[in-house]
């Protein structure tokens, strides 16, 4: 049974998720402008040869990864485009079907790859440890509440 939230001036369940949206957004902008600064790629496009790099063949399908990182159709063709223009990816066609187009990470992608993979973690570790630090303007004291109630919607 889930249970519904009723506290004083709660919103429920979309103020929940309002507050889980609002601070992945808050460390997301904060990876970016983090991977921008000290390597050169931003964050869509390193979960994009996170991806690549742990797919079998070290390729996937572009609409494949265009789900996955979370883009449509034609974003996900400019990601790999930017990707391949810095080296980190190419493009494949389909041996089956010669419309089906695969993104294909590069030796150069998986160094970079391996390169930012422990500092990356370190980062994700430190905003989240230290989240009223770098989210100021969120009211991290509530994200703990918000993430239980998200949780009891997913928990059968």
């Amino acid at each position: 049974m889930h249970m519904q939230s009723s506290g004083p001036g709660d919103g429920g369940v979309s103020a929940a998720w309002s507050k889980v949206a609002a601070f992945a957004s808050a460390v997301d902008a904060s990876l970016d402008g983090w991977l921008a600064d000290s390597y050169r790629v931003g964050l869509t496009e390193f979960r994009a040869l996170v991806f690549l790099a742990q797919a079998p063949d070290k390729e996937l399908r572009v609409n494949d990864l265009a789900q996955r990182v979370g883009l449509n159709q034609s974003s996900a063709t400019r990601l790999v485009s930017r990707l391949e223009a810095k080296g980190f990816a190419r493009r494949d066609l389909c041996p089956d079907d010669r419309r089906g187009v695969y993104a294909v990470i590069t030796e150069q992608g998986q160094a970079l790859v391996r390169e930012v993979r422990q500092p990356y973690e370190g980062r994700i570790r430190a905003l989240l440890g230290e989240a009223s630090t770098h989210f100021r303007q969120l009211d991290v004291s509530q994200l703990g509440s918000a993430l239980r109630e998200i949780e009891d919607l997913l928990t059968p």
